[in-house]
C-alpha cells in the first residue's frame, strides 16, 4: 500500500512498511487529515501514521460533505479495515473523539479487532453531549465558537473570501456532532486513555472519567497544561504518551503482525 493507493478517506505522509503498529488520527470540527502531519516526525520507526481525511476540506475540498455520523464511519470504517494487517491505535480530537468511538464499534461489527488502545481526547463521552445548536448560528456566531475554542487562525477568519470556505465545512462538522446520537452497543473490551487539557472548557476532568461506561477494558485519564487545543503546544508529550502505551516490543522493532485463520 503506497502513500497513493489508501484512497480518499485516508492519508499516510510516510510509508513506513515494516512498521509493528499503526496508529489512526480522526481529526476535530473543522480540521483534515493534516492536523496530524507534524506528528509523523515524533513516531518511532515502529510506527506509521494514518489520518482520516473528511472531504470538503485540504485536498478533498471539491468532494460532498458529509453531516450524518452512520454515512461517515461507515464509510470510514471500510476503508481502515482494507489496512487492519496489524496491531493498531486510534486517537481522536473532539468530534473526532465520537468518530473515532463510533468507527471502532463498526469495525468490531464487522470482525476487525479492536485497537490496542483507544484515546479519546476533548470531548464527554458518547452519551453525555446532548445536542447543541452552533450549527444553526451565524456566520458571526460560528466564529465566536470557534473563538472561545482557539486553534483557528485569526487571519483565516478576517478573509472574508477564506471565511466562507472554511466556514462551510465547519459549520457541516458541528452539524454532524450535535446531532450525533450514539448507536446502541455494547461496552468495547479495549482499554481507553481520556487525554484533556487542564483548562479545557469542552471536557472537565469528572466528564473525562465518563468514558468508563464505554470500555470493559483500562481507563486511563491524562491531563495536559492548555485548553480545548493543549495537543498543539504538547504534541510532544501527547505523542509520547500514545507511544508510552505501546507493548515495548513492539515499540521498538519493527515487524510484522501474524496472519490469523
Amino acid at each position: 500500500m503506497s502513500g497513493t493507493t489508501l484512497g480518499p478517506w485516508l492519508r499516510r505522509y510516510q510509508h513506513r512498511p515494516a512498521a509493528a503498529v499503526r496508529l489512526l488520527c480522526f481529526p476535530h470540527a473543522g480540521g483534515g487529515a493534516g492536523t496530524f502531519r507534524a506528528w509523523d516526525v515524533l513516531l518511532p520507526p515502529s510506527v506509521e501514521l494514518v489520518s482520516v481525511q473528511y472531504p470538503g476540506r485540504e485536498d478533498r475540498f471539491a468532494d460532498p460533505l458529509v453531516d450524518d455520523m452512520d454515512e461517515l464511519t461507515a464509510q470510514v470504517a471500510a476503508a481502515i479495515a482494507r489496512i487492519i494487517d496489524r496491531p493498531y491505535l486510534v486517537f481522536g480530537h473532539s468530534m473526532g473523539s465520537a468518530v473515532a468511538y463510533e468507527t471502532v464499534q463498526r469495525l468490531r461489527r464487522y470482525g476487525v479487532p479492536e485497537p490496542d488502545w483507544l484515546f479519546v481526547s476533548g470531548r464527554p463521552a458518547p452519551g453525555d453531549v446532548t445536542g447543541g445548536d452552533v450549527h444553526l448560528r451565524d456566520d458571526d456566531g460560528l466564529c465566536a465558537e470557534l473563538g472561545r475554542l482557539g486553534g483557528t487562525d485569526d487571519v483565516v477568519l478576517a478573509d472574508s473570501e477564506l471565511r466562507r470556505a472554511v466556514l462551510r465545512y465547519v459549520r457541516n462538522d458541528y452539524r454532524l456532532i450535535e446531532t450525533y446520537r450514539p448507536t446502541p452497543a455494547a461496552a468495547l473490551s479495549c482499554p481507553v486513555a481520556v487525554l484533556r487539557g487542564g483548562d479545557d472548557p469542552e471536557l472537565s476532568a469528572d466528564q473525562a472519567h465518563g468514558w468508563a461506561r464505554t470500555t470493559t477494558g483500562k481507563l486511563d485519564v491524562r491531563t495536559f497544561p492548555g485548553d480545548h487545543f493543549y495537543l498543539v503546544p504538547q504534541r510532544r508529550a501527547v505523542v509520547a504518551t500514545i507511544v508510552g502505551k505501546l507493548d515495548p516490543v513492539l515499540a521498538r522493532a519493527p515487524h510484522g503482525w501474524p496472519s490469523t485463520p
